[in-house]
C-alpha cells in the first residue's frame, strides 16, 4: 500500500461531519492509537492496523482498536487528492459480528459524498 499514488507526504486531515467530536468522545488510549495512525497516514505511510473497506469503493480504509473489551472503528478515505478525510469514529455495537450497523454504513457513504464533493471544491 505504501507505494500507492494517493500514499502522498504531507496531506491535512478534514474531518468530515461530527467525527472530530466523535473521536474525541473516545477513550484517551483509542483516541492515542488513532491519531498514531492517522499521522502515519499523513506521513504517506499506510496504518499498521488498517482495513480497507470495499463496500464503499477503493480508498476508504478502517482502523480497528480493542481497549477495555470493546471495540472502536475510525474510518477514513485516503484516496482522494488534496486531503486524508476522516468518516466517521465511533465504539463498535454491532451485534452481528464484523459487519457494520446499518445506520453506521449509511452515515460513512454519506460522509463519503461529501468529502468527495470538497475534494473537488479545492
Amino acid at each position: 500500500m505504501e507505494n500507492m499514488p494517493y500514499f502522498k507526504a504531507g496531506r491535512p486531515l478534514v474531518w468530515i461531519g461530527s467525527s472530530k467530536e466523535d473521536l474525541s468522545a473516545l477513550p484517551y488510549a483509542v483516541k492515542r492509537s488513532f491519531g498514531y495512525q492517522l499521522r502515519r497516514v499523513q506521513q504517506g505511510k499506510a496504518a499498521l492496523d488498517a482495513k480497507t473497506l470495499t463496500q464503499f469503493g477503493t480508498g476508504v480504509v478502517e482502523l480497528r482498536e480493542a481497549f477495555d473489551t470493546n471495540a472502536y472503528r475510525l474510518m477514513y478515505v485516503v484516496k482522494l487528492k488534496n486531503a486524508i478525510y476522516v468518516l466517521h469514529a465511533f465504539m463498535k455495537k454491532s451485534a452481528s459480528g464484523i459487519d457494520l450497523s446499518k445506520r453506521d454504513a449509511e452515515m460513512i457513504a454519506a460522509r463519503l459524498r461529501r468529502a468527495k464533493e470538497l475534494d473537488l471544491e479545492k
